[in-house]
């Protein structure tokens, strides 16, 4: 029962559209802009560089706060299989939250920013592996100037990432994370899929650059 209600709050918590309530602050309708995406990048092309930037932090921690209290609550050592599967629904509530909004009819965003969110909540397993993503994404993002693409390189190199953990990690084996290897190639695959539009275009050659915005 505890993590049945972890998971309807995190995907409560991940359906507020935190961009589109900044739009509406700021006189803006973020579903009728730009891409029309929720999330940070559309918000900042749109609004501004500091407002996408708020928005990516509120987004990251729709993920992060549903992923600690399933900690808090949950998670006993040692942790077993069926633990991780229950800490692991109340992360991806929150991801489908943000992706299928109830409150917007069941659309959203990519949730890129929350799955991050999740990744570091989920500590250490995740996390480790998520930095590691980051970091790549922040290569190839400010090396081609495609957020787009820096968002499918941590949806390629996150799964890599912690697989390469487990395997030099004396904290956890393959055995006993199956659920967390399989959760993040899924959570890998959800961000390519909402990212076909995109990709479309980057094989088209007509992706839009991020180039510096004010506030």
């Amino acid at each position: 029962m505890p993590a049945v209600l972890l998971a309807i709050g995190a995907y409560l918590l991940g359906a507020i559209p935190f961009g589109v309530l900044i739009g509406r602050a700021r006189g803006v309708d973020i579903l009728a802009a730009g891409s029309k995406n929720i999330g940070a990048t559309n918000v900042g092309r749109v609004i501004g560089r500091k407002w996408g930037l708020f928005c990516l932090l509120l987004d990251i921690l729709k993920g992060l706060i549903p992923s600690l209290a399933a900690f808090f609550v949950l998670v006993r050592e040692p942790v077993q299989a069926a633990v991780l599967l229950q800490w692991l629904a109340v992360g991806v509530a929150a991801v489908l939250g943000h992706n299928f909004s109830i409150f917007l009819g069941f659309r959203g965003g990519k949730g890129v920013a929350t799955t991050i969110g999740v990744a570091l909540g989920i500590y250490p397993y995740f996390t480790v592996a998520m930095a590691a993503a980051i970091v790549a994404y922040a290569i190839v993002r400010f090396s081609t100037g495609w957020v787009s693409l820096g968002s499918l390189t941590i949806a390629t190199v996150f799964p890599i990432a912690f697989y390469a953990y487990v395997l030099i990690s004396e904290r956890a084996s393959l055995a006993e994370c199956w659920p967390l290897q399989i959760a993040a190639v899924l959570l890998g695959l959800l961000i390519i899929l909402r990212h076909r539009a995109n990709i479309a275009r980057l094989l088209r050659g007509e992706e839009s650059r991020v180039t510096r915005q004010g506030s």
